[in-house]
């Protein structure tokens, strides 16, 4: 599952992007990828590992939510059959 978000530019601030990426990863856990920082630079990666996919997605939610708050919107969106 991505999440893509951004903000508007305005005259003062160019825009940012905020990514989650969410998926399973070798051991059986799953995998909560964010990145973040100004649009056209490589910005920041966190990665955060769970061991059951309701823990992740709770996570993936969490940080969107929070963000959407911050004055991000969702531009993109793909990996799931009902929207979060």
């Amino acid at each position: 599952m991505r999440i893509y978000m951004q903000t508007a530019a305005s005259e003062n601030h160019q825009p940012r992007f905020y990514q989650l990426h969410l998926g399973p990863d070798l051991f059986n856990g799953w995998l909560l990828t964010k990145e973040w920082g100004a649009q056209g630079s490589p910005g920041r990666v966190q990665k955060k590992y769970f061991s059951t996919p309701e823990e992740a997605e709770n996570a993936l939610i969490d940080a969107r939510d929070k963000q959407i708050k911050r004055g991000y919107r969702v531009v993109f969106m793909e990996g799931q059959s009902n929207p979060i």
